[in-house]
């Protein structure tokens, strides 16, 4: 287990899209030079004045580097820690620190939330040298070093938990792009597919009656026209919706009362209604018309010899029921499920219903079968 917590921490990469230098931090740096300065000139109580000076000096315009560089700005940090040591340590001065070199805290974290795993562990023995040497080398009271040692890895963790927080944030983000992108694909092809299926079986008909009616072929180039100009509308409503800051004029989404235009798509289409089907909301009204939409675009495109299809939509009192049956001959295969079928099983599982589609034992031809609550969860 140990040796897979070590092979995670090595294959993490840096953090992605680390921010920019901003105002705050030149305000930040700008203070503590100012702050280090001041110490430099009143603090004759610190051993060693101009060497700390030169140190702190050095070491807090590195601060500005934290995000971009995290490991190069540590080291130098506590670099400079491990510097001021020197004097302590050979001529046993008392700490030779000023107090603006307490900004060096801020490295551990942006250690651990911005480096990749290799620079952290890194960057941990850099920041743990300096930091033992400080301790053992002073008569420092326990009480302190508990103090001293709580405050650095309290600077560790919070690091490791903001870099946590925003891989999770990042990932919450991926799963809700996820979803959208499954939305409009399955609207895509619910609305798209479905209009030039149309176009396709109007212009093989006005293929078919061209030579002895001209007339007729007018009208189903009339059909084609107006299926096409439905078919660019939805297409940029769509682009339009992708786009930022892009305005959308959005059209009321089809339901059951929009059903009888699948019937300009065949003569064979025949539309049933009955019961109670006033006041649905509009997931159910729009899923209805979705799911027999596409039944009835694949129905005229896979079925062979289909002389009618019909499609009956029943509200009972608690469910809303929808059944698709064509009656032609077309073999169906059972080992591949097409986006259509698996887009209607998902609208229907999303509102807590299901839907079933294959081949009709009793009455031959395929069917589908849906059922969907009439209320939506919440």
């Amino acid at each position: 287990m140990l040796a897979a917590f070590v092979r995670s921490i090595l294959a993490e990469p840096r953090a992605p899209d680390p921010p920019a230098r901003v105002w705050w931090d030149w305000v930040l740096v700008g203070a503590l030079l100012l702050t280090a300065t001041g110490e430099a000139i009143f603090r004759s109580d610190v051993p060693a004045r101009p060497w700390a000076a030169a140190v702190a000096l050095l070491v807090i315009p590195v601060l500005l580097w934290r995000r971009t560089h995290p490991l190069l700005a540590t080291a130098v940090g506590f670099g400079g820690s491990m510097v001021l040591n020197i004097p302590m340590i050979f001529e046993d001065l008392p700490d030779v620190g000023l107090h603006s070199m307490a900004c060096v805290l801020l490295l551990p974290y942006a250690l651990y939330r911005w480096a990749s795993g290799p620079e952290a562990l890194i960057g941990t023995a850099i920041v743990a040298v300096p930091a033992s040497v400080a301790l053992a080398s002073t008569a420092t009271p326990v009480g302190d070093v508990i103090g001293g040692t709580t405050v650095l890895v309290a600077s560790f963790a919070l690091g490791a938990a903001m870099r946590y927080r925003a891989v999770a944030r990042s990932r919450q983000v991926q799963q809700v792009r996820m979803l959208e992108r499954g939305v409009l694909a399955r609207e895509l092809h619910d609305t798209v597919a479905h209009h030039v299926s149309a176009i396709a079986i109007q212009a093989q008909a006005g293929r078919a009656v061209a030579a002895v009616d001209p007339a007729a072929a007018v009208e189903v180039l009339a059909a084609i026209e107006e299926e096409a100009s439905w078919t660019l509308h939805e297409m940029r409503t769509m682009v339009r919706v992708l786009r930022d800051g892009e305005v959308t004029d959005y059209a009321p989404q089809r339901g059951i009362d929009d059903l009888d235009e699948l019937t300009r798509m065949s003569p064979v289409v025949q539309v049933h209604r009955s019961g109670h089907l006033a006041g649905l909301p509009q997931p159910v009204d729009v899923a209805v018309y979705r799911i027999c939409q596409e039944s009835v675009t694949n129905a005229i495109r896979h079925s062979r010899n289909a002389t009618v299809v019909t499609v009956a939509v029943t509200g009972d009192l608690d469910v809303v029921r929808l059944r698709v049956h064509d009656d032609g001959e077309a073999p169906r295969p059972a080992t591949t499920v097409g986006f259509g079928l698996l887009g209607m099983a998902e609208r229907a599982k999303l509102l807590g219903g299901a839907c079933q589609a294959g081949p009709d034992p009793i009455g031959g031809g395929w069917t589908v079968e849906a059922t969907l609550p009439r209320e939506v969860s919440r």
